[in-house]
């Protein structure tokens, strides 16, 4: 008879039945499915890896050599190669001598091949004939046989140069016209206009003060007096022989030897150089020829 007993009932059988209540396979069939699997296992090959198996190893970035984005270009290498040059210049120009120096009254040239390849000099006059000629390179290639190869230039500038002058006696760096210190300073020496002669020696042989000339020409006393200022024509034959002469060696070092052979060659014209390319019969003949076109 139905009714609420009777379906408790049947959820009890149901509960009871051990299929139902594992929710697995029958046992008969299990152990089937089992029979079967280990037959197909033991009929069919196994093609597996014999090889041991082993994990790749991670790639190793060296991180010390950059990437393809990190190389400089070229414009970086050749801005970098400048200013490594740059910076030997700089290095190699602090431990040379300055080519300029003041010790306090007025610039003085230490070296006059530097200082001619520097801004501080001033150009040849190629407006001036006189100065156009003596210009040359060959000039100065004569000149530096003659002389030591800084007073040959210190003389060779001051010949090409129209009003810019280097003292050879002192290197004092000056202009044809300026008021010059003394060497030895006078606080109670009032200042006084240059005379004649020195405006005419300074253009002449580029020697900046009395002091200077004395210095150069001490080893002949006595035309120091009646030869400053003055050039050979200017100066009387006895004046001349005795500046011409060898003098009385006075100065016996280097120094003094040289700056009288520039007294000498600046008391002419062509600073004797044409004794040099001629013989004594031409320049003899050069000087009649130049004498009777004055």
């Amino acid at each position: 008879m139905p009714g609420p007993s009777n379906i408790r009932r049947k959820r009890k059988s149901r509960a009871k039945d051990p299929n139902r209540q594992s929710g697995n396979l029958p046992q008969s069939l299990q152990n089937h499915l089992a029979h079967s699997l280990a037959s197909y296992e033991s009929t069919t090959p196994a093609y597996r890896d014999s090889s041991p198996r082993t994990t790749p190893s991670p790639t190793v970035v060296d991180s010390s050599s950059p990437s393809l984005h990190e190389l400089p270009n070229q414009k970086d290498v050749l801005l970098l190669e400048d200013q490594a040059s740059r910076a030997v210049q700089v290095e190699q120009a602090m431990f040379e001598q300055p080519f300029i120096h003041d010790p306090g009254n007025g610039p003085r040239v230490r070296g006059a091949r530097a200082f001619m390849s520097s801004f501080f000099a001033q150009p040849p006059a190629f407006d001036d004939p006189l100065c156009a000629e003596f210009a040359q390179d060959e000039v100065l290639q004569m000149l530096c046989t003659i002389l030591p190869e800084e007073t040959a230039l210190t003389l060779w500038y001051n010949k090409s140069r129209a009003r810019s002058r280097i003292c050879p006696a002192c290197q004092r760096l000056y202009r044809l016209g300026d008021i010059l210190p003394d060497h030895v300073e006078d606080q109670s020496a009032k200042p006084q206009p240059p005379l004649p002669q020195l405006l005419q020696e300074q253009e002449i042989s580029g020697l900046c003060s009395p002091v200077c000339f004395i210095m150069a020409s001490f080893n002949f006393p006595g035309a120091i007096k009646s030869a400053w200022g003055r050039m050979a024509d200017e100066m009387d034959d006895q004046t001349w022989e005795l500046l011409n002469g060898p003098g009385e060696s006075i100065a016996q070092g280097d120094v003094g030897r040289t700056l009288g052979m520039l007294v000498k060659m600046t008391r002419l014209h062509d600073l004797g150089l044409a004794q040099l390319c001629f013989d004594s019969q031409e320049v003899q003949l050069l000087q009649d020829a130049e004498d009777s076109t004055s």
